[in-house]
């Protein structure tokens, strides 16, 4: 008997059906001998939806009731889920966040976990319960609020409960069939993969791929949590996501894991670039100018500064960022231009980011050959560079990024001979 806790994302649980299918699944594992902890989204476009009514309500709402709004989508789905697999004839017990001991700060709409006392879940396990809990949500000792996790909530619910209860595995549902080298719904001839190391995995999510958060993915690897990423639509195997020591529970005795140099290809749609043009080249100004971006709330991806003009001595500072997170950025700056003394700012949303990671690259000479030859080929020009030891990110023209995604896939030798499948089109 092992414990595995799972998460079901939105598009999984999103009508009637779809939930009788989720509790199918949960009542299968349960059947098969194994205790189940289920973590559970709101159901479809739920919260979104919650989202909209409050700002038609109040233009800013306030942080503490938009938490108490939010957080109800999840009751509902897993009060909904329990009564379905009661109608199976299994025990099944639904737990809030508060409930199942998901302790957090007291950062509203964004809070982080700070601890986990699952005491009321381990009762109903022992007690022979199938336990369901509600994702994205927990609660502060302090303030005595509720609180919500912020985007991949969900996931990371999942992953902490596992670390907690010291479950055997996490298996992360959604509609697609586990990780793939790139986003299935960009590259149809994505190819799924057996397994994916969390070094990797945490690049490929901090780069745009949507299939986990990073959040969770982080948690899992200093928790040592086994993640199975899978569908809810299908018996596909998945992906596991392995930590270091960890072992592919699909390899045979003795034999060794083959390490591609490139796992995958993530694309970002989300940034966008800041230059500030004109700076002073004098010692000090870049610090000037990040630590007015900092205060700003915005956290930077990529930077580059060009080489003074000798006749000006001035020099330009480019960098990308949450878009969401440019405009207060952009004011930030501009109150700030007489003292830093800076000529003007560009703003540019219509960029993209395209990354190839591989913990192969470590080892493997070539990586960036191959990459920059497929763009120059390809007629894509790049704009910005950024690496690390198993990742080279590029920036460039928003709408060459798909194409360049495939253009770069091929070159890596990553394509599959069939086409992926997306079981109902969203991705959670």
């Amino acid at each position: 008997m092992a414990l595995i806790v799972q998460k079901y994302g939105g598009s999984s649980v999103a009508d009637a059906e779809s939930i009788k299918r989720v509790a199918k699944r949960i009542v299968d594992t349960r059947r098969a001998g194994h205790d189940v902890v289920v973590a559970v989204s709101a159901m479809g476009d739920t919260t979104d939806e919650l989202l909209d009514l409050a700002h038609e309500v109040a233009p800013i709402p306030a942080p503490r009731e938009l938490d108490m709004l939010l957080s109800s989508g999840e009751r509902i789905s897993m009060a909904l889920l329990a009564m379905t697999i009661h109608s199976m004839g299994f025990e099944a017990r639904s737990f809030t966040g508060s409930q199942a001991g998901m302790i957090t700060d007291s950062h509203h709409g964004k809070a982080r976990i700070v601890d986990v006392t699952p005491i009321r879940l381990r009762e109903a396990l022992d007690e022979g319960a199938i336990v369901i809990v509600a994702g994205f949500q927990g609660f502060n000792r302090d303030t005595r609020d509720i609180t919500t996790l912020g985007r991949g909530g969900s996931d990371t619910t999942a992953v902490a409960l596992a670390a907690a209860l010291k479950a055997d595995v996490c298996e992360i549902y959604s509609d697609v069939d586990g990780i793939y080298t790139a986003d299935p719904r960009v590259i149809p001839l994505a190819r799924k993969l057996d397994h994916v190391s969390s070094e990797e995995m945490l690049e490929l999510a901090a780069n745009g791929a949507k299939v986990l958060y990073i959040r969770a993915v982080e948690y899992a690897r200093r928790h040592r949590v086994l993640i199975h990423a899978r569908s809810t639509f299908s018996s596909s195997e998945g992906t596991y996501v392995l930590g270091e020591g960890m072992k592919n529970p699909r390899e045979t005795e003795g034999a060794a894991m083959e390490e591609p140099i490139v796992a995958g290809v993530a694309t970002d749609l989300s940034q966008a670039k800041i230059t500030v043009a004109g700076v002073p080249d004098v010692p000090g100004k870049a610090a000037e100018i990040f630590k007015i971006v900092s205060k700003s709330g915005a956290n930077v991806d990529m930077i580059v500064q060009n080489v003074s003009a000798a006749s000006t001595g001035r020099t330009d500072i480019s960098f990308t960022l949450s878009k969401a997170d440019a405009p207060a950025t952009l004011k930030a700056l501009a109150v700030e231009q007489s003292e830093v003394g800076f000529e003007n700012l560009l703003h540019d949303d219509q960029i993209g980011k395209l990354s190839v990671v591989g913990a192969g690259m470590r080892t493997h000479s070539g990586v960036s050959e191959i990459l920059f030859d497929a763009l120059s080929k390809g007629g894509i020009n790049i704009e910005m560079i950024s690496t690390s030891e198993i990742r080279i990110s590029v920036v460039l023209r928003g709408a060459d990024l798909a194409e360049a995604a495939r253009t770069v896939h091929s070159a890596y030798g990553l394509d599959s001979e069939i086409e992926a499948v997306v079981h109902a089109g969203t991705g959670r």
